[in-house]
């Protein structure tokens, strides 16, 4: 299987998380989440960490340069015969060039896979994790969808144009959507 650099992107609710840990279960691979690595360094207390958490905390997206700064942190420390997946980090114009300039530079193979779906299957989602986890914020996932749109899906484009974007229909059963990816991957 060779080693390859993947970023799952889609609009909220997509299944993006879940993707993620059906590749790398079935691929051994690391994988990289932004929210997860944002959440571990809000818990020291500086000026620029207290940002970063009201920010994370309103649902809205932390600045490109961040974003990337972590980014180039964890990509640099992938072994080249390793590959990896990456979530959270693809979701702005600046940070979809930075990723294809990067990637091809070092020349690792790479693919951007976008989980399409609609609104109302996002929405519906969102909505069944809101019951299971008892949590239910309307405005947050109101921005949520308005960055997507603003930033994410411009984004895509870039990542289209490159020629590195692979389709898949994220409104299946999360299984058939895994069978998806790995078939598109070239990965049994």
């Amino acid at each position: 299987m060779e080693p390859l650099i993947i970023f799952f992107v889609g609009k909220p609710g997509s299944g993006k998380g879940t993707q993620t840990k059906l590749l790398a279960e079935k691929t051994g691979w690391s994988i990289f989440a932004a929210g997860d690595i944002f959440r571990k360094i809000v818990a020291e207390d500086t000026p620029v960490l207290r940002k970063v958490k009201t920010e994370m905390e309103a649902g809205l997206l932390m600045p490109h340069w961040l974003a990337m700064y972590l980014y180039l942190q964890a990509l640099f420390s992938i072994p080249e015969n390793e590959g990896a997946i990456f979530d959270g980090f693809n979701r702005k114009v600046p940070e979809a060039e930075l990723i294809v300039d990067s990637l091809r530079w070092l020349a690792r193979p790479f693919s951007i896979i976008h989980l399409a779906v609609s609104d109302d299957a996002a929405q519906k989602r969102l909505a069944e994790r809101s019951k299971v986890s008892g949590r239910v914020d309307d405005h947050a996932v109101e921005r949520r969808f308005k960055e997507y749109y603003e930033y994410t899906e411009p984004a895509i484009e870039i990542f289209r144009i490159a020629g590195v974007l692979t389709e898949v229909n994220g409104e299946q059963s999360p299984e058939k959507i895994a069978e998806d990816i790995l078939a598109a991957l070239h990965i049994e």
